[in-house]
């Protein structure tokens, strides 16, 4: 069995195209889309759609923290609702509502599999690591304590559980449950501006996981951004650095 994981593509429709042949050699058995879907500005329309046609092929899909923004006043800050505006002139209605209505999490393989964006009971939070915030809208993620982690995880009796949302890709072990943050296919936090996305795989009942990093054309992007956009400036540095500036969790 295997299942490719995809997360945090944010509009950036050049990234999931490459991240998608890579995806596709690899010819998993399911794919499981784990939210903040077209929150970005290098093509979301063109990102929808291709997400769209994941889920009709069969792909599972979870709601992100961006997804949650198209709530009615689900949108927190200024820059938020600018992008908001600018969604609604990009993606039809329908679209937009499909998005908001994606469940929290999803259980696959008879219950063995468990996704959701941030945690099981929130998109905003993440299971591998905290916030700590530092004063004026900055912080830093540390490590969850271990049992805390134990605390969350346990109870949900799955073989393996995948979250997203914090842009960075890792992998636990909770008992006899392996538990994957899975990388995101744009936005970058490390440094290295190349698309990601997660290979899982079971044999003889064991789970092992392969963060895969994609090349894809950043500068493609950059200019569909720069010219279709509001937000090119800052589309250009994030995407060319693969350094997201986090500035409070509840904005990722």
């Amino acid at each position: 069995m295997r299942v490719a994981v995809i997360s945090d593509v944010h509009g950036n429709a050049f990234a999931l195209e490459a991240v998608l042949r890579d995806l596709w050699a690899a010819a998993p058995d399911l794919t499981v889309n784990l939210g903040d879907q077209v929150e970005g500005a290098a093509d979301p329309a063109r990102a929808a759609a291709l997400q769209r046609d994941l889920a009709q092929g069969g792909a599972l899909e979870v709601r992100g923290n961006n997804e949650e923004k198209l709530w009615p006043g689900g949108r927190r800050s200024p820059l938020a609702r600018e992008y908001g505006r600018w969604l609604e002139t990009q993606l039809e209605a329908g679209a937009l509502a499909r998005l908001a209505a994606l469940p929290l999490t999803v259980r696959a393989l008879s219950g063995a599999l468990l996704a959701c964006h941030g945690t099981p009971q929130s998109a905003w939070d993440s299971l591998l690591w905290v916030w700590e915030p530092t004063g004026e809208g900055q912080g830093f993620y540390r490590a969850r304590d271990p049992r805390e982690l134990c605390a969350l995880v346990e109870p949900l009796g799955a073989e393996v559980v995948v979250c997203g949302h914090t842009h960075r890709p890792g992998a636990t072990r909770v008992g006899d449950t392996l538990v994957v943050n899975a990388g995101a296919v744009s936005d970058q936090v490390d440094g290295d501006p190349r698309a990601r996305w997660t290979l899982l795989e079971r044999r003889a009942g064991r789970w092992t996981v392969d963060f895969r990093a994609v090349p894809y054309d950043i500068e493609a992007a950059v200019h569909w951004s720069q010219t279709q956009s509001p937000f090119g400036e800052g589309e250009a540095a994030l995407l060319r650095s693969g350094t997201f500036d986090v500035r409070g969790n509840g904005e990722l």
